[in-house]
């Protein structure tokens, strides 16, 4: 199942954290004019800004994936039913292994395609801890100076605080499946 991204849950967590459309833009650096577009369903964030707004906004990634009919009782995710988060200018596609974001873990398989990635140069950094295993391909883990080379079977641990990024140098998919801590003010 593939799912875009949620526009409608972003102003609803917006006005949750009363905040206006400009303050919201203010601190995301980016115009009214944007965040409008993306509320209203017309535009989908880059990777960074999307980064950005769940800072901001304090949530989890994974609450942009959240069906609001998600069934709290639903404890399993087959393989052909995950829902996703493809980014425009984006080589990633985010895959939720989780069914719903009621816990205080994202659990989730990353896509990488070989080759350049948009607004490669910028690093996020946000609240929690990360660790990821690589299942296919290589990975590239910037934290903050310094860059680690993974392999299929290798694993990366750190805290979400350090500027990090991910990019695929290799030639093939780079999978990796990683956990990361939620912040804990979601609603």
């Amino acid at each position: 199942m593939s799912e875009g991204f949620n526009g409608q849950k972003l102003r609803t967590i917006r006005k949750q954290r009363g905040l206006t459309m400009q303050q919201l833009a203010d601190t995301a650096g980016v115009s009214t004019g944007q965040i409008s577009q993306i509320e209203r369903g017309q535009v989908i964030p880059t990777l960074v800004l999307f980064w950005k707004l769940c800072k901001v906004l304090d949530v989890p990634l994974n609450y942009f994936f959240e069906d609001d009919e998600t069934d709290d009782e639903q404890i399993v995710v087959r393989h052909d039913q995950r829902k996703q988060i493809h980014f425009p200018n984006s080589n990633v596609v985010y895959h939720s292994l989780i069914p719903h974001t009621k816990g205080e873990i994202d659990f989730l398989l990353i896509e990488i395609q070989p080759g350049e990635m948009h607004e490669r140069e910028q690093q996020v950094s946000h609240g929690g801890e990360e660790c990821g295993i690589v299942q296919q391909g290589q990975l590239s883990v910037l934290l903050g100076e310094k860059k680690h080379v993974l392999e299929a079977g290798d694993s990366i641990y750190f805290q979400s605080s350090i500027p990090h990024r991910f990019i695929n140098e290799g030639t093939e998919t780079s999978i990796s499946i990683w956990a990361m801590t939620q912040p804990k003010n979601i609603n």
